[in-house]
């Protein structure tokens, strides 16, 4: 009989203790049927009580002394484990929860050939769908979704980055990225991909992530039976937010792309947000300030 796989779950947190502790419980279900070998929460110097509830819960706390980005945090929470002793580390937000039996199944999805990181399907806290699967970011895409919107896009064949068509997460198979806030990734690409790129403080850091092991030849592969309940971030409203997840995109598809696909890129996402704004979209209108800032200062938070 084989031996249960052996799992490690890392929990970066800043300001989290509202919803920690529902994450935390949630892993005593959500871990049936593999081996818990460790829970990491990597603190970003919260100003509450995040690091306190993480140790009086039981999980072994990373404390980063400030505000290093979540990709710093994941670095910093998978050095504290001994790989040696893993199959795989979930990656989790702290406003994830986690189902009976979630984990056991979705770590199958590690043992095809070929895959270094699997993904739960993402649901909201009311059990609907909540989109978290992405296509290959294109130039062509970043201007269809400049002109008839990122969410309509993705409902319209492949013609849009976000994956929105709700028949799309019905199926398993593999996918170009997807949504950092819940990614199981084996100990075998863990070691061949390496750290998390912390260029990025914020965002775009799980698509690189995703985009540099698919280099290296380990595909991302989505399984819709294991469910993740998700209470989601809000950069959607929050305007400095929104604004940091746009130019980390820009400045992502720059570099891998080069400076003349990416200032293609850069125009098709600027013309978008400037659409936007124009209609009176606040986030929009904080997203063109950020987009026309010198690239240099887009790993920093402006006020």
């Amino acid at each position: 009989m084989r031996d249960l796989p052996r799992v490690a779950v890392v929990i970066v947190t800043y300001n989290s203790a509202d919803v920690l502790s529902g994450c935390l419980a949630s892993l005593v279900e959500g871990s049936d049927g593999v081996e818990l070998s460790a829970v990491v929460v990597a603190d970003n110097a919260s100003r509450d009580d995040s690091a306190q509830i993480a140790a009086r819960e039981g999980a072994d706390v990373v404390r980063l002394g400030r505000n290093a980005g979540y990709a710093a945090a994941i670095n910093a929470g998978v050095a504290s484990l001994d790989l040696a002793e893993l199959d795989a580390v979930y990656v989790l937000n702290p406003d994830c929860r986690l189902p009976p039996k979630s984990i056991a199944t979705l770590a199958p999805a590690l043992r095809r050939p070929g895959v270094g990181i699997a993904v739960p399907r993402m649901v909201n806290p009311d059990g609907s769908l909540q989109p978290s699967l992405r296509r290959m970011p294109t130039v062509g895409r970043a201007v269809i979704e400049a002109i008839i919107g990122g969410n309509r896009a993705g409902r319209i064949g492949r013609l849009g980055e976000l994956i929105t068509d709700p028949r799309a997460y019905e199926q398993a198979g593999p996918v170009a990225w997807a949504t950092g806030a819940a990614m199981l990734i084996s100990v075998p690409a863990i070691r061949a991909v390496g750290p998390w790129d912390e260029s990025f403080l914020l965002y775009s850091e799980e698509t690189e992530y995703a985009l540099r092991a698919a280099d290296l030849g380990w595909s991302l592969w989505y399984e819709p039976d294991a469910l993740i309940e998700h209470i989601g971030g809000d950069s959607g409203v929050n305007p400095t937010l929104a604004a940091l997840l746009l130019v980390n995109k820009v400045k992502l598809f720059r570099r891998r792309r080069g400076p003349l696909a990416g200032a293609a890129y850069y125009l098709a996402v600027l013309l978008g947000e400037s659409v936007r704004a124009v209609a009176g979209r606040k986030v929009s209108q904080k997203s063109v300030v950020w987009l026309l800032r010198p690239s240099r200062r887009w790993t920093t938070l402006p006020t």
